[in-house]
């Protein structure tokens, strides 16, 4: 059965469906978390502390489906060990969704080679083995589901497009030289696991968000937050809540 086929009401469902996102507790997994769990969607959300309790204690609280795999995404071993455990209790995986990212700060003149190995690791390396990892039960959620599995990996605009310094000014939020590369890497990883990955019905997509700074920035920093709003067409900044859509 096609899309076209399928009851609008139940176009953008994801009941019966599961879904692993990597860095959920951050300040985008938590919002991704979130809107895919009251879709209806379980979701497994990741993390490498006990916050990745907290937030699925937070969301059963709710009346959302969570569980909880506290693992580091750039351990092969234990990223494997978590899809197999995935299998067990859960006998597919529908979504994946690549979010984890480690936000070290640096600069053109302290930023080292280490700086952009971590980065690259975390943002390609960590995300092109879970894929690898999960693919058998992505290929088992596909056969099942009419519009296949999916896979989102969480770019960034600074993938395609570098940071202007004039914005940054002296705030020490200027971003990281090693972080825009990274995830340029995470945007041509997407489109080569698309071409690969089509013919098993798992289509691969990537997200590049645009401006979302931590909350409480435009108090510690409103010449940064004011000149940062003036630069976006619509004069203000995005907020996690909007990834659910207007």
């Amino acid at each position: 059965m096609g899309n076209h086929e399928i009851p609008f009401e139940k176009l953008f469902s994801l009941d019966g469906r599961v879904a692993l996102v990597t860095g959920a507790t951050g300040y985008l997994g938590h919002s991704i978390s979130h809107i895919l769990a009251e879709a209806g969607a379980h979701v497994i959300i990741n993390g490498r502390s006990d916050k990745t309790t907290r937030l699925m204690d937070e969301m059963k609280s709710r009346g959302l489906k969570a569980s909880a795999a506290i693992f580091d995404v750039t351990d092969h071993k234990a990223a494997a060990m978590a899809i197999n455990r995935i299998e067990t209790e859960r006998g597919r995986l529908d979504i994946l969704i690549n979010n984890a990212y480690l936000g070290k700060t640096g600069t053109f003149e302290t930023a080292t080679d280490e700086d952009f190995c971590s980065a690259y690791e975390i943002a390609v390396t960590a995300a092109f083995g879970l894929v690898q990892h999960a693919k058998p039960l992505l290929e088992k959620a596909a056969g099942i589901n009419p519009g296949g599995a999916s896979v989102i990996n969480i770019a960034s605009m600074y993938g395609m497009v570098s940071p202007d310094p004039a914005i940054y000014g002296d705030s020490g939020l200027n971003n990281p030289p090693f972080y825009g590369p990274a995830k340029a890497g995470l945007i041509q990883l997407t489109r080569y696991l698309a071409c690969h990955l089509a013919g098993s019905k798992i289509r691969v997509n990537s997200i590049s968000p645009g401006p979302f700074p931590p909350q409480g920035i435009a108090e510690k920093n409103p010449v940064f937050f004011k000149e940062l709003c003036r630069r976006n067409p619509l004069g203000r900044i995005g907020e996690p809540d909007e990834l659910r859509g207007p």
